[in-house]
């Protein structure tokens, strides 16, 4: 979902084209649209298009965002579509890695924060420990961007992108007519595991759609989780009844949106090519509606709400239309007591449109032992919104598990967001 709310803003934004063309239900749209519309229409009072289109340009042309990199692979799923996937290893002496590969720039210095260095305490030598992390719907491995240069040669972790999303091949199921649903994904993730990291202990983290990926995982293949997996951190995800979510809208428009979308993105996903250009070509609109149900606070680093921006644009409409179905029919809450033996974060925004923080309350609720942080003005993409909150608690499990050296040091990277009176 920024998945799927922010994903819901790709395909209604993308629709604007789409949808007045075939006829399909405009008053849908505009229930969504509202409010970011009104923001685009007054900031066009001040900024003309031309002068938006080159601040994006500059963006993107300077941002460090996603552009990590690390040693690649592609595990082979069940249906014969290749995963690709990024192994950062453990720096042989110990020491860290930053966002450029060293020089003590990279995100640290693109926050603006400087370089903090927390401490983190352990009493003995950790055992080989990998960390796979598993993003969400539209999104790629890239937006764990913050939490992988701050983990950099600490630990071992393993990164990978979704069937159908960033480097991985189209789902081949799929181009077959096959439905995707969460237990492929989960099948999915079983496949990059035995591929990246065969041995060792597992430490799962997954945003969303990759949190629910993880509950698959579970459901399917228990006995992994008993015998491998160390601890679990579920940021901004849910383990079913998406289909009652509002996104921030009012009765009469979301039952509007759940009557109508399903056929419209079957009807989109069909005129692929037609919706990409309208796409671009509502650009400013779009931005909005990803600012809307990516985050929540009142002003985030234009370079971050970018980054977002392009991670989401970049995932085809066709995908957006052939994943959404997989979500309303999400209910992996018999999973859950799986992980109860292992240390747990769940982790969300209070201010979360797309999976609402309750949703978060519901699987602690399942898992009373662990850790329930809700972070105060976040949305949901709070790994991107407050890296400092997301990576300290990321931290400070993996200490529990003693996933990291005895001695180490983690770099901060402030939240990205002003906050008022800044």
């Amino acid at each position: 979902m920024s998945e799927i709310g922010a994903g819901d803003a790709v395909t209604t934004a993308a629709a604007a084209v789409g949808w007045r063309r075939a006829g399909l239900a405009g008053a849908a749209i505009g229930v969504i649209a509202a409010g970011a519309a009104a923001g685009v229409a007054v900031e066009r009072l001040t900024v003309g298009r031309g002068m938006r289109r080159r601040a994006r340009l500059a963006l993107d042309a300077t941002g460090p965002y996603g552009s990590l990199r690390g040693l690649p692979g592609r595990a082979a799923a069940d249906d014969g579509t290749e995963l690709y996937y990024e192994v950062d290893e453990v720096e042989p002496d110990g020491g860290t890695d930053t966002a450029d590969g060293g020089s003590g720039t990279g995100s640290h210095a693109a926050t603006g924060t400087g370089t903090r260095r927390r401490r983190l305490f352990g009493r003995k030598a950790p055992a080989p420990v990998t960390v796979v992390f598993s993003h969400g719907y539209c999104l790629s491995q890239d937006s764990w961007h913050f939490q992988r240069a701050a983990l950099r040669g600490l630990v071992r972790t393993v990164h990978w992108d979704q069937r159908s999303h960033g480097r991985s091949e189209r789902g081949r199921a799929q181009a077959q007519g096959v439905p995707v649903g969460i237990d492929q994904l989960g099948r999915d993730l079983m496949a990059v595991i035995e591929a990246a990291a065969p041995e060792g202990r597992l430490v799962l983290v997954g945003h969303s759609m990759g949190g629910m990926t993880m509950m698959a995982l579970a459901d399917q293949f228990p006995a992994l989780i008993r015998d491998r997996v160390a601890a679990v951190a579920f940021v901004g995800t849910s383990s079913g009844k998406l289909g009652e979510v509002d996104f921030g809208l009012p009765v009469a428009g979301v039952n509007a949106v759940r009557r109508v979308l399903p056929g419209v993105l079957r009807a989109l996903g069909s005129q692929a090519e037609l919706v990409e250009r309208g796409r671009r070509a509502t650009a400013d609109l779009f931005a909005g509606l990803i600012k809307r149900y990516s985050f929540g606070s009142r002003d985030v680093d234009p370079a971050v709400e970018r980054f977002a921006e392009r991670l989401i644009e970049s995932t085809p409409i066709d995908v957006v239309a052939e994943f959404y179905p997989a979500f309303t029919e999400h209910d992996k809450s018999g999973a859950l007591p799986a992980f109860r033996a292992a240390p747990v974060l769940i982790l969300a925004g209070d201010k979360d449109l797309v999976t609402p923080s309750s949703h978060s309350e519901t699987i602690a609720d399942q898992l009373p032992d662990a850790e329930l942080v809700i972070v105060p003005d976040a949305g949901h993409l709070v790994m991107l919104e407050h890296p400092e909150t997301v990576t300290d608690r990321l931290a400070d499990l993996l200490v529990r598990v003693g996933a990291v050296p005895a001695t180490a040091n983690v770099g901060g990277h402030g939240s990205t967001a002003q906050q008022p009176g800044d």
